[in-house]
């Protein structure tokens, strides 16, 4: 099946991916985790919150981990470019007979949630507190020195359906895997802010998080990562990489928090502004499509994710597997 074509003029306009909520089950341990070893900037917590910058973002909070009896995900949220933008998000929402209702959401102004038609839980707002610049405090970086959150990946039961849906919202989709068989797709990475991709989808159990990206200056950083979690008690919860992916050319390192919330520390992809920017089509047996050089991915980065609050998934409708590492 094609991918569809870009839609530019979709019927609202997002401007990029803004921050994932997060439920952790012990907060304290959770925190020090993303404070000290990957080094992102509290910028608010409570009792039963807190909440993280990189040094680029100027947002009150790019993470929100809520304190929880479960490791699930509440939703994947996204800055809209207007008040107006808002209500016409609604509008299509509710035209495509999905849920939507407007919910209170610290720091931010009107916040709509809906959920995508496998009932991916979806927020949107326009207004979130600004706070001054810090990226050139050097004194904070500490850990990978993550810069801005980048990109999600969720499983899909179904990621035709899926890439249609949020094509239909303007999502463009950069790259993706065919099954060459069925002629459908395995996966498929979609953007709005100009990079390969704010909303990245995968065949599988779904809708699960798969991880959540966050951006880092170059590759010793993630090195430096490494180096420091196998010394902090934390080389456990490395689970794939260093390595460099063939679909969007970055330098990766998959690891694991306290709950096991997948995170991927990310740099060297490339620009897709162009409105003409034609996907790149890679084969689901290619190898090099998910590990251009590195180990290949092991099992667990293909079964395991994490669940939505209150959702339960759906197998996959397509049965291809791509290479698993032994």
């Amino acid at each position: 099946m094609p991918v569809p074509a870009p839609n530019l003029t979709p019927p609202f306009n997002t401007v990029r991916l803004s921050h994932v909520v997060l439920g952790a089950t012990d907060l304290e341990a959770s925190r020090r985790f993303y404070e000290t070893t990957l080094g992102l900037q509290v910028t608010d917590a409570d009792a039963d919150a807190v909440y993280f910058r990189g040094m680029e973002e100027r947002g009150h909070h790019c993470l929100v981990l809520r304190r929880a009896t479960t490791a699930t995900a509440q939703a994947v949220c996204f800055k809209v470019w207007s008040e107006a933008d808002l209500d016409a998000a609604a509008a299509f929402f509710r035209g495509q007979g999905r849920p939507v209702a407007w919910v209170e959401r610290p720091f931010q102004g009107r916040t709509l949630r809906s959920s995508d038609p496998h009932g991916l839980p979806v927020e949107f707002y326009h207004r979130m507190d600004r706070l001054p610049p810090i990226h050139q405090r050097y004194a904070l970086y500490r850990g990978v020195k993550p810069l801005r959150i980048d990109h999600f990946n969720c499983f899909s039961p179904d990621v035709d359906a899926s890439v249609a849906f949020w094509s239909a919202m303007g999502f463009r989709v950069t790259e993706y895997t065919e099954d060459a068989e069925t002629r459908r797709l395995w996966a498929a990475w979609l953007h709005r802010k100009g990079g390969v991709h704010d909303m990245a989808f995968t065949n599988g159990l779904g809708p699960r998080l798969h991880h959540v990206a966050f951006w880092v200056p170059n590759p010793m950083n993630i090195i430096d990562l490494l180096d420091l979690m196998s010394t902090t008690g934390y080389v456990g919860n490395i689970e794939r990489g260093p390595g460099r992916h063939g679909i969007s050319n970055a330098f990766f390192l998959y690891i694991r928090d306290p709950d096991g919330h997948r995170v991927e520390i990310y740099c060297s992809d490339y620009q897709t502004v162009d409105p003409d920017h034609e996907p790149i089509h890679w084969d689901l047996t290619d190898p090099q499509r998910q590990t251009l050089w590195g180990a290949p991915a092991p099992r667990s980065w293909f079964e395991e994710g994490t669940l939505f609050e209150g959702l339960d998934p759906a197998p996959p409708t397509l049965a291809a597997q791509p290479i698993v590492a032994p």
